[in-house]
């Protein structure tokens, strides 16, 4: 009699979903402090190290190079101690380092890598491997060259980009909208698009009245095909019911280009500028090794002339955080204008 009773309550107990188990909070707590503590305790750990290696591989080195990479290593342990004692009290400053300090870690471990290999058992060949103590202090002595040498790299850049973006801009709505435009302009893309700016060079020299002028012209012309050749894509593929609706409303033949097809082709404008400003890094450099008497590029070749590597690394640092600043700063103009895709790609 009871069988079947027993039966079904097994039945439902069978269908009824798993419960999770999960911790109290009281449990929670102490495991995530115990995780916080260690990502924060990397750090110091890992600058105590670099900072005992570099006392081991300083023997080698001379003093007036080792005591500022020394200070450099002091000031991250002491800022890490400190920020481990305050992130207690300040909530925004526990979640950043939470998030930060494995990568901040990762790359002290690097450096000390880099410096045991080079300045400690000295495997790669001198001069042209130098320790990060070296590469610190090149930073430091030629800091006045370094700024004006980034200045006008900065000057040089943005003149030739926004240069070549305008242009890329006027003749890639022409050919992505006008047929006639299409017909003469994709043949020219076709054949000068792919050659590389840098493969110009010899004639920019020629043809240009000065060194600047033919640098800015070299980057305009890396600028110049992949924001023409993605502004034409997006334009040429607007989709048909917008236009059809703009024009049933009386929209004007202006209206459709600047108020329909270039806003719907700003996603392609944008791969378009991001891909010319990769470009345009690499034309800047080559451009500025030849003829120009200042700039980043200018500096590489002189201190690679002198046998100054030390030097090399350090300018090479400073292009690092240069176009990588750039490119956050474009990113973030993407991020205001296309509000609707704001996180599709991150930087």
């Amino acid at each position: 009699m009871n069988a079947p009773v027993e039966e079904v309550k097994r039945e439902s107990r069978a269908q009824m979903p798993a419960r999770k188990i999960s911790l109290p909070e009281t449990t929670k707590a102490p495991l995530a402090s115990r995780a916080g503590a260690r990502f924060l305790l990397a750090v110091p750990v890992a600058t105590g190290i670099a900072l005992a290696v570099h006392f081991w591989a300083s023997k080698n080195q001379p003093a007036p190079e080792t005591h500022s990479y020394t200070s450099f290593l002091w000031i991250i342990l002491s800022a890490s101690i400190v920020a481990a004692a305050a992130q207690f009290a300040w909530s925004y400053l526990r979640r950043w380092m939470q998030q930060m300090a494995p990568i901040i870690a990762a790359a002290i471990v690097l450096l000390t890598i880099w410096e045991a290999v080079t300045s400690g058992f000295r495997w790669l060949p001198m001069p042209y491997f130098p320790g990060p103590a070296g590469v610190l202090q090149s930073l430091i002595d030629d800091r006045a060259v370094l700024f004006d040498s980034t200045w006008h790299s900065l000057l040089l850049l943005l003149s030739g980009y926004f240069l070549g973006v305008c242009i890329a801009l006027v003749t890639g709505v022409c050919i992505g909208w006008f047929a006639p435009a299409r017909y003469w302009g994709m043949p020219i893309l076709k054949i000068i698009g792919p050659i590389p700016a840098t493969a110009w060079v010899p004639l920019a020299m020629v043809v240009a009245p000065s060194a600047m002028f033919s640098a800015v012209g070299l980057i305009a012309l890396a600028v110049w095909f992949p924001v023409t050749m993605l502004t034409a894509s997006g334009i040429s593929n607007t989709r048909a019911s917008y236009l059809d609706v703009a024009r049933t409303l009386g929209a004007s033949r202006a209206y459709l280009i600047f108020r329909v097809a270039i806003p719907a082709a700003m996603p392609n404008i944008f791969i378009g500028l991001f891909m010319g400003l990769g470009a345009s890094f690499l034309t800047l450099v080559v451009a500025e090794t030849v003829g120009v008497k200042s700039g980043l590029g200018w500096y590489v070749s002189w201190a690679q002339g002198w046998a100054e590597y030390g030097k090399v690394y350090a300018a090479l640092v400073i292009m690092a955080v240069f176009f990588s600043t750039i490119m956050t700063v474009l990113f973030k103009v993407r991020d205001r204008v296309l509000v609707w895709q704001k996180g599709v790609i991150k930087w």
